[in-house]
């Protein structure tokens, strides 16, 4: 490596290579990164070439420096504003257990008095 990195540096280089599993970016002449496939965007990612091409330049953030295997590990999606989510916060959250009895009951209650009956015709 012609520069030593450090992890939580926030680097431009460019896309050099794509691989199945992610893309690989130059940061100086003699260093290369790897940005994994999901270290790309947030959510999945089928095919990099969605989001990358060969000679694209990026902005990237160093997460890790392994400096005895030459290896410096890369993510894009660090630097992106996390995806709000859809959950309603004004709303309490019911536990699983409860959200069964509420949806259910009736079900389980018309079983039980079914059952009766089906006790009843099976002895004829």
């Amino acid at each position: 490596m012609a520069k030593t990195y450090k992890a939580g540096e926030e680097l431009t280089g460019t896309v050099t290579g794509i691989q199945p599993y992610g893309a690989f970016v130059a940061l100086d002449d003699e260093t290369q990164g790897l940005v994994h496939i999901s270290e790309i965007t947030y959510g999945f990612v089928k095919d990099i070439h969605d989001y990358l091409s060969v000679g694209q330049e990026v902005k990237v953030k160093v997460l890790d420096v392994d400096s005895e295997a030459k290896k410096v590990s890369l993510s894009i999606r660090a630097l992106l504003e996390a995806p709000s989510t859809s959950r309603r916060e004004d709303r309490p959250r019911k536990s699983l257990q409860a959200r069964v009895k509420e949806h259910d009951a009736e079900g389980f209650n018309s079983l039980k008095d079914k059952l009766k009956d089906w006790i009843e015709k099976s002895g004829q």
